[in-house]
């Protein structure tokens, strides 16, 4: 086979693989666009459940309490699927300097690379590779959480265990540390107070179980959408870089046909004079 059948041949290789990175960009394009509705309306329901708590610790701060030997364990949020970058690699480097009792790590791809690691790692599950899995996958993390030996029932969750999330934040770039469990961190930094109790109709430490309950579960879905949303931005960027590479490398080898191509037909050519000539 000639140079310049074999240039075309790779040509038609490369533009395969490129219509299927391309695909694979426009994906997360779609994806990163439905998870930014879905990341919006989130936030603002944690953003209510948090301005009722914050009310309601002005006059019951102990039950917020966390006991000082409560076990610390860390949700690391990972990739379940490739081609976005050093996505993982980062979560771990963030974690290496801090002290955790045990690290869940959420995906696949983010699973593989924790061999030997020290904190231990207690349990690991898929990650979610779109969104309308993430609420399976929530589920899954909370019995993981309450399979835990420091867990004996749900409604204590808030005054045994600390649970810090790790994972990549869309709008900063940056990875956030968010803790989820003792919840409302925010109410020591807190300046503002009403002058009268809330009216329940339930025993505030009843109210305050199902309100971690309800705000444990919202707050991870935000978190998850976050996570899943920064991953698709590597991805996108990640592919179009790589699509970008391909329509260079395509041009180079087209190029280089041609230059192939014309070499060939001048020996063609000087053969066919040859020929004449001998005639």
């Amino acid at each position: 086979m000639s140079l310049s059948r074999e240039l075309q041949l790779h040509i038609t290789q490369l533009k395969d693989i490129r219509s299927i990175l391309n695909s694979m960009k426009n994906l997360a394009f779609i994806e990163i666009h439905k998870l930014q509705r879905f990341k919006t309306m989130q936030s603002q329901v944690v953003a209510n459940i948090e301005r009722a708590a914050l009310d309601f610790l002005d006059f019951y701060p102990g039950l917020a309490a966390v006991e000082n030997n409560a076990a610390h364990i860390c949700v690391l949020l990972g990739a379940e699927r490739g081609f976005c970058g050093d996505f993982n690699e980062s979560l771990i480097n963030a974690i290496s300097s801090q002290a955790y009792t045990g690290i869940i790590a959420v995906g696949s791809r983010l699973a593989n690379r924790l061999e030997g690691i020290s904190p231990e790692i207690i349990a690991t599950l898929e990650g979610a590779n779109i969104a309308e899995e993430v609420p399976e996958i929530i589920n899954r993390l909370l019995d993981a959480i309450n399979a835990l030996p420091e867990v004996a029932a749900i409604d204590k969750t808030a005054s045994i265990l600390q649970l810090t999330v790790v994972y990549h934040h869309d709008s900063t770039n940056q990875i956030d540390h968010r803790q989820v469990l003792p919840p409302f961190p925010q109410q020591n930094k807190r300046t503002f107070h009403y002058g009268n109790p809330p009216v329940l109709n339930l025993e505030p430490g009843v109210f305050f179980t199902d309100l971690v309950d309800h705000y444990l579960f919202a707050v991870l879905h935000e978190i998850f959408y976050t996570s899943l949303l920064a991953e698709n931005h590597r991805r996108q960027q990640h592919l179009e870089g790589a699509v970008n590479h391909l329509d260079d490398e395509t041009v180079k080898l087209q190029r280089k046909s041609q230059i192939y191509r014309q070499e060939e037909i001048t020996e063609e050519i000087e053969v066919i004079l040859l020929n004449a000539e001998n005639l």
